[in-house]
């Protein structure tokens, strides 16, 4: 591939991803993928970077796009009971699916991002090896890529030691936004309050009560939407001790102490494998059951819709709809959707 275009947020890392590529001889140019009423800043921020470090830009407006497959998949989830991870179905379907196909249509060879992955080719296919900045790593994030997708893509900060280093490849280049702070939220809700979001875009909250685990009614609920599995604060009722949400059944919010948040057994579908199709066998995994938690060695059991992760040491709001993914090492074996949690077998 020579001819890449990188899919620019407006952020520092995807503009040092293009100056990368550029010292390394690629033909680069840029785009930004408009996702929502308001997205013109960062696609400005993104313009004005192309232009200083001197590629073409291009602007895709997906604004539809977005709310079919992004944001409706996000609210589907919370109205099923589950806790979505809409950055992982981003990737696959937009930044890696919709941005692809229109870099292919514009005559480039593939795509790169400013996400912190390596890539390698082993045994024939395409696999995802952590960054060599371990805390900035987000091969997490990229579990649900397809083959397809890895081998029109490349993942430039790789290799980079430290987050210092690409501000001051940005600050070398002269580009204003060398120091602008990086984006923690999901893009469109900001502020966090997901709630106050899917409320204002015609979501009625299902009605519901708290209820124990052996199914006592305590009191209602604001809307089952509004909890989420390991919650403690903001549930609005005192028990006398402290209270978690342990899952939901139906419309009700399960409450109970802490002990009942950890499982060792975790069912997972939708999975993604990248080494392989399917493990023929049983293997030994290191496991992420969200973005910010650490690893946790795990037997991964191949199972007829997805697999089953058998964790050495009990796991902490194992949540449905959330992403698990599992690693051998340094490369990252698949990842999928956490369907719930197992009772051990006796």
């Amino acid at each position: 591939m020579r001819r890449i275009l990188v899919a620019m947020s407006g952020g520092v890392d995807s503009a040092a991803a293009c100056l990368l590529l550029k010292q390394q001889g690629y033909e680069v140019g840029g785009a930004t993928m408009l996702l929502r009423d308001g997205g013109e800043v960062e696609a400005e921020d993104a313009r004005r970077a192309a232009e200083q470090i001197g590629i073409s830009f291009h602007l895709f407006d997906l604004r539809r796009e977005f709310q079919e497959k992004v944001i409706d998949e996000f609210t589907r989830v919370y109205q099923s009971g589950g806790t979505p991870n809409p950055c992982v179905v981003c990737n696959r379907t937009m930044k890696f699916g919709m941005f692809l196909e229109k870099a292919l249509a514009l005559g480039y060879d593939g795509i790169a991002t400013g996400h912190y992955a390596r890539m390698e080719e082993k045994n024939g296919r395409y696999v995802l090896r952590t960054a060599r900045d371990r805390v900035k790593d987000q091969t997490y994030m990229l579990c649900g890529l397809s083959q397809w997708q890895l081998a029109h893509t490349l993942f430039p900060l790789g290799t980079v030691e430290s987050k210092a280093e690409i501000r001051a490849l940005a600050e070398q280049a002269g580009l204003e936004l060398s120091h602008k702070h990086d984006s923690q939220d999901i893009c469109f809700v900001p502020d966090g309050d997901y709630m106050a979001y899917l409320t204002a875009h015609g979501l009625v909250p299902q009605a519901g009560n708290f209820i124990t685990a052996d199914g006592k009614i305590l009191a209602p609920h604001a809307g089952m939407e509004a909890y989420t599995t390991g919650q403690r604060r903001g549930l609005g009722i005192a028990l006398g001790q402290r209270t978690y949400v342990l899952g939901k059944r139906g419309a009700d919010v399960v409450l109970g102490d802490e002990a009942g948040l950890f499982a060792r057994r975790v069912a997972v579908g939708e999975v993604n494998y990248l080494p392989f199709e399917k493990p023929e066998t049983p293997m030994r995994v290191q496991a992420k059951l969200r973005y910010t938690t650490k690893f946790a060695d795990a037997l991964l059991l191949p199972t007829e819709h997805g697999c089953e992760l058998r964790f050495d040491t009990p796991q902490r709001a194992a949540t449905p709809g959330q992403t698990a993914a599992f690693y051998d090492g340094e490369y990252l074996v698949g990842g999928g959707t956490i369907l719930g949690t197992m009772k051990d077998e006796q």
